[in-house]
């Protein structure tokens, strides 16, 4: 095995991997998407004194001001650059494909196809969608790309079951690995909530705060959540809800901010600005973790009846704090053990319920946030890195066996 054309010895004594090379291929920061956010999470969580990391950054446009490990830029549509990229790729022992359809360039991101038919390092790709109902194109483009994958990961049951069922490929070659979250917790949270513990603001006399956070766009449903906050206005100290987040870098360009528009006009209409409020920033992960810690409940009113995996749900529940989110699949099957309420999507009558409840009966905010606690250590990032490593020390195994044979 090598590492930027330096021989290693693949074992140890005890058998385990003493240096072992990872390149990413995905979107990484500066890019404000989740995919990028996720990627650079699970680097810092990877990267150590056995683990070297290096990423090969999907762009629109090259730059010379790039992260000491982005090894390579890919620039989306520029003529021999899969074949560039694929070449530094190869330069690893495992690569990690990280898969988002708006991610590559192509009809429907198929680029990404030329890049991994010329890798011949082991595979891992990273499903971060899985259609129910994708098109014949879309189908085809993850049908090849899980044929020329080694290991398919997927962060969800839900999402596994899609491509077993709807895709017809074999359980064997799916891994179910969580999306991971910092750790934002702080001390024993549940004890403290179901002993009676609040936030500083509960405790200061101001209203529970309701957060949503996240990169704007139509589809999210904060137009739901602002009209939900309408039929609260009985509930003393008023609640107040938190829109946190810029628009998407996609729609901005599309769109402007006419969707963030859209929901300040709704709030006025509704009598409701007053209580809503909108921080338009993209946070760094320090100054999000403490708005996070200071809400009374995490609000998720997307549209989606697709959506497999959420990033915000994760970090939500890794929070310790009661989660009220739509039915989308990863919703359904991360709260199930009652980490949260499950509403109907594009119904305010049952969000302000659901809100209703939460903020008013007794205990349950503390039930729900204990059961988000007993699933938190699973989901922090360095647990989730943990089952990266081994993966890919399994795979690394496989090609050498089958070198070997």
């Amino acid at each position: 095995m090598a590492v930027f054309g330096v021989s290693l010895s693949p074992l140890d004594r005890e058998g385990t991997h003493v240096s072992t090379s990872y390149g990413f291929l995905s979107t990484y920061p500066p890019t404000q998407c989740g995919l990028a956010t996720f990627t650079s999470a699970l680097v810092s969580s990877l990267r150590s004194p056995r683990d070297v990391v290096g990423i090969v950054d999907v762009v629109d446009v090259a730059s010379s001001r790039r992260p000491a490990e982005v090894r390579h830029q890919w620039v989306r549509g520029q003529r021999g650059g899969a074949e560039s990229a694929a070449a530094r790729l190869n330069g690893f022992d495992i690569v990690l494909v990280q898969h988002e359809y708006g991610i590559f360039g192509g009809p429907d991101g198929q680029d990404v196809l030329d890049v991994v038919r010329a890798v011949t390092r082991p595979v891992i790709t990273v499903l971060h969608t899985v259609l129910n109902t994708p098109t014949l194109r879309q189908k085809a483009i993850l049908d090849e790309l899980i044929l020329l994958s080694d290991t398919v990961v997927t962060m969800t049951l839900t999402a596994k079951e899609r491509l077993v069922h709807r895709y017809l490929v074999d359980g064997a070659k799916v891994m179910v690995i969580p999306h991971g979250a910092i750790d934002t917790r702080v001390g024993d949270q549940a004890s403290a909530r179901l002993s009676g513990g609040q936030t500083a603001a509960r405790a200061a006399g101001e209203g529970p705060i309701v957060l949503t956070w996240g990169l704007l766009g139509e589809g999210k449903g904060i137009e739901w959540g602002i009209s939900a906050m309408a039929q609260l206005r009985d509930i003393h100290p008023a609640p107040r809800y938190h829109v946190v987040g810029q628009t998407h870098p996609k729609v901005l360009e599309r769109d402007g901010e006419a969707y963030r528009h859209g929901l300040e006009a709704r709030a006025r209409e509704l009598g409701v600005d007053d209580v809503v409020t909108f921080d338009a920033r993209y946070l760094a992960t320090g100054e999000l973790g403490r708005l996070v810690q200071e809400a009374d409940v995490i609000l998720l009113p997307y549209d989606s009846r697709e959506q497999v995996t959420s990033g915000v749900l994760v970090e939500a529940v890794t929070a310790g704090k009661p989660v009220i989110s739509t039915g989308f699949p990863h919703a359904v099957e991360l709260l199930s053990s009652g980490a949260g309420l499950l509403v109907e999507r594009q119904n305010p009558a049952a969000i302000a319920a659901a809100l209703r409840r939460v903020l008013t009966e007794p205990g349950l905010a503390g039930n729900l946030a204990a059961e988000a606690d007993r699933l938190s250590p699973a989901l922090l990032w360095s647990a989730v890195a943990q089952q990266y490593r081994d993966l890919a020390s399994s795979a690394l195994d496989t090609e050498s066996d089958r070198v070997s044979a």
